[in-house]
C-alpha cells in the first residue's frame, strides 16, 4: 500500500503539470531533405530552370509579396501596397528595419536595383518578360512605385520575385553575373542563410547547409539547421532515405514510394500544382505537322487515361486544355476523346495511307514520321514510350529521343524537335502570354508549340488587362476555343506534387502551391521540438 501511495505522490505533480500546460513550438533541431540535381544558380533571377535552385532561392531570398499555404498572395518584404484606380501604378511600402543576412539594411534601392538589372538585356534572365515596359521609381527610402503602360492583372504574381542586395551585386558586371560565386554562396533576406557546402572528389556539390537567420523580419525560425543533400535520380533518393542519410524527400513518383522501407516516418502529401504536361507540335521543324488533320489524328489517338493509370497510379488529373480546371468558367468537356478508329479515319480521308505495307503511312513522297524529344526523367520517358506505341498503332512512325536534363534544355532553347513532350509550370492565376503569344516562339519565350494565331494574341493581350478574375476567366473561354480548334498540342495530364517531409516536422500546413518551391514559404514556422507552457488567460 505504501508503494502505491509513493507512486501516486510522485505522479501527481506530473499529472497536474500536464493537465495545466500544453505543447507549443520550441527552437532547435535539424532537418535534412534530399533533392534531385545539384544547385547551380541560387539566385532568384536565374533559378527558373531548376527545381533545386528554386527551392534554395525560396528559402534564402524574399520578395515584395509571397503566397500563403492557401495559394493567396500576401505582403512579404512589403508591409503594404496600393494600386491606383486605373490599375497602372503599384506602390509598395517596405517593412521597417529589414536586414540582409550580412547585417546591412534593406531599402528601396535594393528593389529598384533588382528590377532594373533584370530589365537590362545584358543580363540573361527569363524573368525579363514579366517586367518589360515597367517603370520603377524611388518614392522614399522604404517606398517604391511601379508604373505600367497597360493594366496587367498578374502583376502582383510577379512581385514575388526575390530581391537582390544592391551593395553586393552592383559591382559584378553582366559577363560574370551567371558565374559569380554568390550564386552558390548567396546573401539574401530570408529565414535561413548559407553556412557551408560540401563537394565530392569530382567537384560536384553533394550537400548544402543553411542556418537560421535570427534577424529575419518574421522572427527567428524554429528549426536551427537545414541540410540539403543532392542525388542524380529517384533510386538514389530512395536508397539515401532507406540508409538514414536524409529525413525527408523533395519529390518522389508514386511507383517509387513502394520502395521506401520506413515510409511510416514520412508525412506523404499529394498536392495539386498549376502545371501540365503536353505533346507540343513544332510545325516550323516538321512540315507534316502543318497538316491540321495530322494534329487532330494524334489528339484522338492519345489514350490519356492509360498514361495516368500506368505512370501515376491515378495520382494525376487528365487535362484537355492549357487552362486548368480551376480557371474554366464553366468547365468544358474534352474536345478530343480517345478514339483510335476515328484517328485512323481522319488520316485515311486526308490521304495519309500505308501504300507499301510497312505499317507506316505516306502521302505522295512524304513519310508520316515524327522526331519526338523528351527528358529522360522516368515519368516523362515512360509517357513518351506509351505515346509512341499509341501513335504507331495508327500508322505514325515515331523516332523517340530521351535526352538528359542538359540536352533537353538545349533542344528547347533551339526548338530542335518535331514534337516535344514536356511540362509548363504556371502561376495560380496564370498569364498565358509567355506560353501561347506568337512573340514568345523563340527562347527565352515558352511558346513550345511555336503557335501563331493573331486572334489568340489579341485575346491574351486584352485578358492581361482585365483585373476582375471572374471576367478574366470568362474571356479565356474564347482563348481556349481557338487553341483547341487549332490543336497545336496534345494536352495530357497534370500530376500531383508528392512531397515527403519527415513526420517530425510540424507547422508545414500546405494545401495549395504555385510551384513546388513555395512549400518553403512558411518554413520559419516549421518546428521539430516542443515545450509545454500554461495557456494564456483570457
Amino acid at each position: 500500500m505504501w508503494l502505491v501511495a509513493l507512486v501516486s505522490l510522485i505522479y501527481l505533480p506530473f499529472s497536474v503539470y500536464r493537465h495545466n500546460t500544453g505543447p507549443v513550438a520550441d527552437y532547435g533541431g535539424s532537418y535534412t531533405e534530399g533533392l534531385l540535381g545539384e544547385p547551380k544558380y541560387i539566385n532568384p533571377l536565374l533559378a527558373q530552370s531548376s527545381d533545386t535552385d528554386r527551392d534554395l532561392s525560396e528559402i534564402i531570398y524574399r520578395g515584395l509579396m509571397q503566397y500563403d499555404g492557401e495559394g493567396n498572395l500576401k505582403p512579404d518584404l512589403a508591409e503594404s501596397y496600393e494600386v491606383s484606380s486605373d490599375g497602372l501604378e503599384y506602390t509598395f511600402t517596405l517593412r521597417p528595419n529589414l536586414l540582409w543576412q550580412d547585417g546591412k539594411p534593406i531599402n528601396a534601392d535594393d528593389v529598384l536595383f533588382t528590377i532594373r538589372l533584370l530589365q537590362n538585356s545584358d543580363y540573361s534572365t527569363s524573368q525579363r518578360i514579366n517586367w518589360q515596359g515597367v517603370e520603377s521609381e524611388r518614392v522614399s527610402a522604404l517606398k517604391v512605385k511601379f508604373k505600367l503602360k497597360n493594366r496587367y492583372a498578374q502583376f502582383l504574381n510577379n512581385s514575388t520575385l526575390g530581391i537582390l542586395p544592391k551593395h553586393i551585386w552592383e559591382g559584378i558586371n553582366p559577363n560574370n553575373f551567371a558565374i559569380a560565386d554568390l550564386n552558390l554562396k548567396p546573401i539574401g533576406s530570408g529565414p535561413y542563410r548559407f553556412k557551408k557546402l560540401e563537394k565530392d572528389d569530382t567537384g560536384q556539390i553533394i550537400s548544402y547547409e543553411l542556418e537560421s537567420f535570427p534577424e529575419y523580419y518574421a522572427g527567428r525560425p524554429y528549426i536551427d539547421t537545414l541540410v540539403f543533400r543532392f542525388y542524380h535520380n529517384e533510386d538514389e533518393l530512395v536508397t539515401a532515405f532507406n540508409h538514414g542519410e536524409i529525413d525527408g524527400i523533395s519529390f518522389l513518383s508514386s511507383d517509387k514510394i513502394r520502395a521506401l522501407r520506413f515510409s511510416s516516418k514520412l508525412n506523404i502529401q499529394s498536392i495539386r500544382l498549376p502545371r501540365y504536361f503536353a505533346a507540343f507540335f513544332n510545325p516550323n521543324q516538321s512540315q507534316t505537322l502543318n497538316d491540321k488533320n495530322v494534329r487532330l489524328a494524334l489528339n484522338y489517338a492519345t489514350d490519356k487515361k492509360t498514361l495516368v493509370d500506368e505512370i501515376f497510379s491515378g495520382q494525376a488529373t487528365i487535362i484537355n486544355s492549357p487552362l486548368l480546371a480551376e480557371l474554366r468558367v464553366p468547365e468544358t468537356p474534352p474536345k478530343y476523346s480517345y478514339d483510335e478508329s476515328f484517328a485512323v479515319q481522319i488520316l485515311n480521308n486526308s490521304g495519309w495511307k500505308d501504300t507499301n505495307n510497312d505499317g507506316f503511312r505516306e502521302k505522295k513522297d512524304s513519310e508520316l514520321v515524327l522526331k519526338v524529344k523528351t527528358s529522360n526523367w522516368p515519368e516523362l520517358a515512360r509517357a513518351a514510350e506509351l505515346i509512341k506505341k499509341q501513335w504507331e498503332k495508327i500508322g505514325v512512325k515515331v523516332e523517340l529521343d530521351e535526352e538528359s536534363a542538359t540536352d533537353i534544355k538545349q533542344s528547347i532553347k533551339d526548338r530542335s524537335y518535331d514534337v516535344l513532350i514536356f511540362g509548363e509550370i504556371l502561376n495560380l492565376d496564370p498569364d498565358q502570354y509567355s506560353y501561347w503569344h506568337s512573340s514568345q516562339k523563340k527562347d527565352p519565350g515558352l511558346n513550345l508549340a511555336l503557335y501563331d494565331n493573331k486572334n489568340v494574341d489579341k485575346i491574351i493581350e486584352e485578358t492581361r488587362q482585365i483585373l476582375n478574375p471572374l471576367e478574366r476567366a470568362k474571356r479565356y473561354e474564347d482563348f481556349e476555343k481557338l487553341i483547341l480548334e487549332d490543336a497545336p498540342a496534345v494536352f495530357l495530364y497534370s500530376p500531383y506534387y508528392i512531397y515527403l517531409p519527415s513526420k517530425d516536422i510540424k507547422g508545414d500546413n500546405l494545401s495549395v502551391l504555385s510551384i513546388p518551391s513555395t512549400r518553403f514559404d512558411n518554413i520559419s514556422q516549421w518546428y521539430i521540438n516542443t515545450k509545454r507552457v500554461k495557456p494564456k488567460q483570457n
